[in-house]
């Protein structure tokens, strides 16, 4: 008997350690891109990357100061050929819908809402077909210089 209590811890060892190699492996979640915001109107990105079809999660932060009604931001991803100027003119009556206008909801790829200072918010979506495709921020006058390009490979 005393031969087989340690033969038997042996076993119990082996047998925990091969439980912890084979455990589940977690299915990874969508690749987080972080842009922030400020009160001079500029996103910390100007450009970032995806593959076809990859599952991202933009997350934006706002990080300025001034009130939300004076200088609140947004991240809105169009659709590749929308008319920039078209869209941010009809986003200037929008407030209801956080500057994103119902009648253009169809040129929207993803968005987040209008955050005041220091929040954050965040869109998941699967990145479009290969291209180039503009995101801004909406707010009335800020899309002019808060622009940015998603390239899609």
């Amino acid at each position: 008997m005393k031969t087989l209590f340690p033969s038997l811890k042996l076993i119990i060892a082996l047998a925990a350690g091969l439980t912890a190699a084979v455990a589940p492996v977690r299915a990874a979640g969508p690749r987080v891109v972080e842009i922030t915001a400020n009160d001079q109107m500029k996103f910390s990105l100007a450009t970032f990357e995806a593959k076809e079809g990859e599952e991202l999660k933009v997350v934006l932060t706002n990080q300025g100061t001034l009130p939300k009604e004076a200088m609140g931001h947004n991240w809105v991803l169009l659709k590749a050929g929308v008319d920039l100027a078209a869209f941010a003119t009809a986003a200037m009556t929008a407030k209801d819908t956080d500057y994103v206008p119902a009648a253009k909801k169809g040129d929207v790829i993803a968005s987040i809402p209008v955050l005041g200072p220091k929040k954050s918010g965040e869109a998941i979506f699967k990145a479009p077909a290969a291209g180039s495709y503009t995101y801004i921020c909406s707010f009335p006058g800020h899309y002019m210089i808060m622009k940015g390009t998603l390239t899609v490979k």
